[in-house]
């Protein structure tokens, strides 16, 4: 696994390098904030195919995520398949921004580790409150969010969070190329 400076692909891409950059968080995300010329592909929906679609000569991938984990996974899942010349961009779009590099700033939304963090929230108050006012057994629910928690704080994976990502709310702005190239017999949805 290879990672690289935002600078270093800023530059690369100023001289006319050839390269593809792949953003793979949520659209909602994606809308916020973006580095300029980067094609949306979020994780819970990347696919080889839609990478190899993107490459016209084996160019290197720049993999974005907000901050890197996610860029991480879709490395994982790349390498796994066979592709090859993929680089995780450090500190993934925050460090892009805060180096003064050029953003795309959109419409403000709920980041997805606080709409998880809410989430789970509520299903542990849920689960407490069934327990104690209709039966014991509800108290097993706060038992399961509070274990899927330390499960994904162990292995920096989170069922929850690809199921909201998923929701409809963080589908916004995903753009027709970028509909097309991720989400293969999807309409598109503005």
């Amino acid at each position: 696994m290879t990672t690289v400076d935002p600078r270093t692909v800023h530059a690369a891409r100023t001289q006319g390098t050839p390269c593809v950059c792949l953003d793979v968080r949520t659209p909602l995300e994606h809308r916020e904030v973006h580095a300029e010329g980067v094609t949306l592909l979020p994780l819970d929906r990347l696919h080889i195919d839609a990478v190899q679609a993107l490459r016209s000569n084996n160019e290197p991938v720049y993999l974005f995520c907000r901050s890197g984990t996610r860029a991480t996974q879709a490395h994982a899942q790349l390498s796994a398949a066979g592709l090859t010349g993929c680089h995780i961009v450090e500190g993934g779009t925050d460090a892009w921004a805060a180096a003064g590099l050029p953003v795309v700033r959109g419409k403000k939304g709920m980041s997805l580790e606080r709409q998880v963090r809410i989430a789970a929230g509520f299903l542990v108050v849920l689960g407490v409150v069934l327990g104690a006012t209709v039966h014991p057994w509800a108290f097993a629910l706060s038992a399961f969010v509070g274990t899927g928690l330390m499960f994904a704080g162990i292995t920096d994976w989170c069922g929850l969070g690809l199921v909201i990502a998923r929701m409809p709310w963080n589908q916004v702005g995903v753009g027709a190329s970028a509909q097309a190239a991720c989400c293969p017999g999807e309409n598109t949805k503005a």
